[in-house]
């Protein structure tokens, strides 16, 4: 491996430590970089052999009890072999997500078999999956969209649509900056009965375009153009919710 990354910025992000520019600008790197994209698939792979690997082992009952006994406090029961092999196959799937996130990179295409869109659904999707990590969903906490559509003036140079959804079962959570093949997006965030939907938004100069829709990783999408904006909505919500609010969004 000749990429200096490979032993640096890598790892970083592969444990989910580096901030939304910092994985935006590597992410763009893996489309040009040779080096990269196998040391990452080569990273979920080891970690999930080793997770599936039942290297551990679980200490005797008779040493817990005698623990017990001597701090007078219970212990906790150990996990169940069901419990293992159910947290097993969870990391399992973690692995195997980032091993063809980092393969759709090269080979998937998008909804009309386009490279460029297949780097841009899957940047949208790592975002979102991004964002679920403690503290990383939102910058604006408020459910005013007086209060969350002027939080973005200053901080970027277009104003992106903030809807009050409420009363349509659509409530808005508030907003934060994102970072999307290197651009500065907004991102507004809408709830659906306790479910996350994260509304990207930026300036385009292509003219405005009905709806295109699909999923990735069980994740639905839904991208629009209207009025100078590209809009792209992703959540683990049904496709026809995620219709439902564009067409909120777009009235």
């Amino acid at each position: 491996m000749s990429c200096k990354r490979t032993s640096s910025v890598l790892h970083a992000y592969f444990d989910v430590e580096l901030d939304a520019a910092g994985a935006a600008e590597f992410e763009r790197h893996l489309g040009s970089c040779p080096d990269c994209p196998g040391a990452l698939a080569a990273q979920a792979a080891l970690r999930s052999s080793l997770k599936a690997s039942n290297l551990g082992e679980r200490a005797p009952e008779t040493l817990r009890r005698k623990l017990a006994a001597e701090i007078k406090e219970p212990i906790p029961r150990a996990a169940t072999p069901s419990s293992n092999t159910t947290l097993w196959r969870s990391l399992a799937l973690a692995a195997s997500f980032l091993l063809v996130v980092v393969i759709g990179w090269r080979q998937l295409g998008g909804p009309n078999g386009s490279h460029d869109d297949a780097t841009l659904f899957a940047s949208i999707v790592d975002a979102h999956l991004r964002s679920l990590q403690p503290g990383h969903l939102i910058d604006v906490v408020s459910t005013d969209q007086h209060t969350v559509k002027p939080w973005f003036d200053g901080k970027i140079d277009f104003a992106p649509p903030v809807r009050d959804l409420a009363a349509s079962g659509f409530p808005l959570e508030g907003g934060r900056l994102d970072a999307i093949s290197g651009r500065t997006v907004a991102v507004v965030v809408y709830a659906r009965r306790k479910h996350v939907i994260n509304v990207f938004v930026w300036p385009t100069t292509k003219k405005d375009a009905a709806p295109t829709s699909g999923s990735r990783l069980g994740y639905n999408w839904v991208e629009w153009r209207k009025d100078g904006m590209e809009s792209i909505a992703v959540s683990d919500v049904s496709a026809s919710d995620l219709g439902e609010l564009w067409q909120l969004l777009t009235k």
